[in-house]
């Protein structure tokens, strides 16, 4: 049995100690944000914060991080208002999203050591993948990033999460036939 804390909450894993903390985050919590790209912890797309710094959950046996403190893109902020995830929307950095959850727990990790990384850092240190190739927006968040949680700027709110019923194309009055006579 492995014992972590996961997003704040204490979990015992009795699955083998070398599973991946990729899938038992994923198949035993049902933290799905932590995506399973390429399984070799070259994309990044499984990036999660462990201890204050970023690993690729896909190559860390559970067995070896007995104790430790695990915060996934779930756990980062529960009103999804973190400086990064604020700063990635407003900068427009998500295309597909796929990779953007462990660009989000990379970058974050990083700001918690570094409010104020330049941009050679930034590059060096984030080295998650992404097909969309939205490399320059990230750099430009994750500084922006750095200034809203040094109180330089404020990031406005982005939209709430999911559709409202009202907003659906299905349900627009000028898009429904009228009933028929």
């Amino acid at each position: 049995m492995s014992r972590l804390t996961v997003n704040d909450e204490p979990i015992d894993y009795k699955l083998d100690p070398d599973t991946p903390l990729l899938w038992a985050l994923r198949d035993a919590s049902n933290l799905t944000g932590t995506k399973y790209g390429c399984g070799t912890g070259q994309c990044g797309a499984c990036t999660v914060d462990i201890d204050g710094h970023a690993a690729r959950s896909c190559r860390v046996p559970i067995g070896s991080i007995e104790g430790t403190y695990v915060t996934t893109i779930e756990g980062l902020s529960r009103e999804r208002n973190h400086p990064v995830q604020l700063a990635f929307i407003a900068e427009a950095v998500p295309q597909c999203g796929f990779c953007i959850p462990g660009m989000v727990m990379a970058a974050a990790a990083l700001l918690a050591r570094n409010s104020d990384p330049s941009e050679e850092l930034i590059r060096a240190q984030i080295t998650n993948l992404c097909r969309c190739g939205v490399y320059p927006r990230v750099v430009e968040a994750i500084q922006r990033a750095g200034r809203a949680m040094r109180g330089e700027e404020v990031i406005p709110a982005g939209p709430r999460p999911g559709i409202d019923p009202a907003d659906s194309a299905r349900l627009v009055p000028a898009l429904v036939p009228p009933p028929a006579r």
